[in-house]
């Protein structure tokens, strides 16, 4: 099995909604996105030939990715008042609303389904929020 491995990082803030804890406050993270592309065999012809996919391509990828949420307020729907994201809009600050609490867990599952979704085979993704804490998203 062939791994290729790349990073891509990105900043932002976040809280979760209906913790009990520091997290339930708005604060950031720099968050880095580890992939890990698989294969079983190497393309035997053309512009790849001994690869698994440029890097250069998968590089670009994960950081288009990344740069979409990079200097944002990330949060889930839902989880605040619609009076309040009026607000912040006319103040024009960079919201996402996602579909799921913006955790480093959901986060890993997130791009890895984003990756795959772009033709990648994804053997896994590793989310770090802190140096030291991170979550790995894999199918196996």
């Amino acid at each position: 099995m062939y791994v290729l491995k790349t990073e891509a990082a990105f900043d932002s803030a976040h809280f979760l909604y209906g913790y009990e804890g520091k997290c339930s406050n708005l604060h950031g993270h720099r968050w880095v996105i580890s992939a890990e592309i698989t294969a079983e065999k190497l393309h035997k012809n053309g512009q790849l030939r001994g690869m698994v996919t440029d890097f250069g391509n998968i590089k670009k990828d994960l950081k288009d990715l990344a740069d979409s949420f990079d200097h944002a307020f990330i949060y889930e729907k839902n989880s605040l008042k619609n009076e309040t994201v009026s607000a912040l809009k006319n103040e024009n600050f960079n919201l996402i609303e996602v579909d799921f609490r913006p955790t480093a867990e959901n986060f890993a599952e997130y791009f890895y389904m984003r990756l795959e979704a772009l033709g990648y085979s994804v053997g896994s993704v590793t989310v770090y929020e802190t140096p030291n804490n991170c979550a790995r998203y894999s199918r196996n």
